[in-house]
C-alpha cells in the first residue's frame, strides 16, 4: 500500500488497472494497455492491480467491477471508468492530463 501511494504521487501520470484473472474483458485490455504504453512511453506509468489479491486497495477506491481504470496525476484521482476502452479513447483521456 505504501508503495502504491509512492507510485501515484510521482509527477508522471499513472493509470491504474484494477482487474481480475477470471475477467474476460480484463484479459482483452492487456494488449491495448501495452499499445498505449508503447505509444505514450515516458508520459505514463501503467499499474495492474489484481482485485482478488489486493481487496483492501480495491475497497479503498470503491472498485465494484472490473476492469476499472483510475488515472492519477500527482497523487490525485483525475479520471475513472469501469468498462473496456479502445486504445484511441484511452490515449485521448490521458492526453487531457499531460
Amino acid at each position: 500500500m505504501s508503495n502504491f501511494t509512492e507510485i501515484i504521487q510521482k509527477d508522471k501520470i499513472v493509470l491504474v488497472d484494477f482487474f481480475a484473472e477470471w475477467c474476460g474483458p480484463c484479459k482483452m485490455m492487456t494488449p491495448i494497455l501495452k499499445e498505449v504504453k508503447a505509444d505514450l512511453k515516458e508520459i505514463i506509468s501503467i499499474i495492474k492491480i489484481d482485485v482478488d489479491k489486493n481487496q483492501s486497495l480495491a475497497a479503498k477506491f470503491q472498485v465494484r467491477g472490473v476492469p476499472t481504470f483510475i488515472l492519477f496525476k500527482e497523487g490525485k484521482q483525475v479520471w475513472r471508468q469501469s468498462a473496456m476502452l479502445q486504445k484511441n479513447d484511452l490515449i485521448s483521456v490521458i492526453n487531457q492530463y499531460k
